[in-house]
Order: structure tokens, then sequence, then C-alpha cells
């Protein structure tokens, strides 16, 4: 089993590989989570990322709103 990782173990701009081992999904799924209209996706040219702290914010609203 492996350690979980504090949020400040990650760095300050995530991609889609850290998106999923945060969500405990594959990497193709992180890539649709990416593409919810809310998600707060920084896109350059192909690349996908998210700032970390903006990533948690949105992650906490989308379990307020699930209950």
């Amino acid at each position: 089993m492996k350690a979980l990782k504090k949020i400040e173990d990650y760095p300050v701009v995530l991609n889609a590989t850290h998106i999923a081992e945060i969500l405990g999904i594959s990497k193709q799924v992180a890539y649709e989570v990416m593409k919810h209209p809310t998600f707060p996706l920084i896109q350059v040219n192909r690349f996908k990322r998210v700032n970390r702290d903006a990533f948690f914010s949105w992650l906490d609203s989308q379990s307020k709103e699930a209950k």
C-alpha cells in the first residue's frame, strides 16, 4: 500500500498523472474529469494542467455538491 501524500507534497501545478493518483483513477479518466465545465483547467496548446490549490478547492466543492 502506498503512503498517502500531503497536499504540499504535490507540485504547485498538477498534470493528469497527479490527478489520477490523487483520485485513484486511470490517467484516461483523469483527462475526462479535466473536461468538466467547472474544472479549473489551465491549457497551453495541448498541455493540460491545474493549479494545485485550485484543484483541491474544486474537489472540495464537488464533494459538497454531492451531499
